[in-house]
C-alpha cells in the first residue's frame, strides 16, 4: 500500500460549513492507498485527559491507553485537517472517502474509493465521536474548529 506524497496534499478552507480548514489532494488517489499518516505528539491516555481539562485537545487518535497521537500541538501535520462528511454539518452529495487504519503503532488515513485531484479528504470519525460532540454541545460546550 503506497503512501501519497505529502506534497500532493494541501490545507485550505473546507467545503463543509463551520468546519474550518480541510485537507485536499492535488493528485488522484487510488482506492486502498495510504493518503497520509496521522502524526502528532505521542502521549498516554492519562496525559490526554489532563489536556482535555486544560481545553488543549481536539485532535486525538487513540491507539491504546499507553499510545495516543495528539495532533493538537502539531498543526504542521496535515492529517489533522481531514474532516468527516458525516458530521454535524453535512453537505448533500459529500461522503466520506477514507477511513482510519492502525498499522502497528501508527495510524493512517486510507482511501476507501478512488479520489480525484482537487477533492477534499473526508474520513470517518465514528458514531461515538459525534455522540460525544453532540453531548458537549447540548451541555454548553461548543466545538472549536481547525
Amino acid at each position: 500500500m503506497a503512501l501519497t506524497s505529502n506534497m500532493a496534499l494541501i490545507v485550505k478552507k473546507s467545503t463543509l460549513p463551520k468546519a474550518g480548514k480541510g485537507l485536499f489532494t492535488t493528485t488522484p488517489i487510488k482506492k486502498g492507498e495510504k493518503v497520509i499518516e496521522y502524526k502528532g505528539e505521542i502521549i498516554n491516555w492519562k496525559q490526554y485527559k489532563k489536556r482535555v481539562d486544560e481545553n488543549k485537545d481536539g485532535y486525538l487518535f487513540y491507539i491504546s491507553d499507553e499510545r495516543c497521537i495528539d495532533a493538537y500541538p502539531t498543526p504542521q501535520h496535515k492529517a489533522r485537517y481531514a474532516n468527516d462528511a458525516a458530521g454535524i454539518t453535512r453537505v448533500r452529495g459529500l461522503r466520506n472517502n477514507c477511513n482510519y487504519e492502525i498499522v502497528g503503532d501508527k495510524c493512517f488515513i486510507v482511501a476507501q474509493k478512488n479520489i480525484k485531484a482537487g477533492e477534499e479528504i473526508f474520513v470517518n470519525y465514528t458514531k461515538e465521536y459525534w455522540d460525544s460532540v453532540r453531548y458537549n454541545i447540548k451541555h454548553g460546550f461548543e466545538p472549536s474548529y481547525n
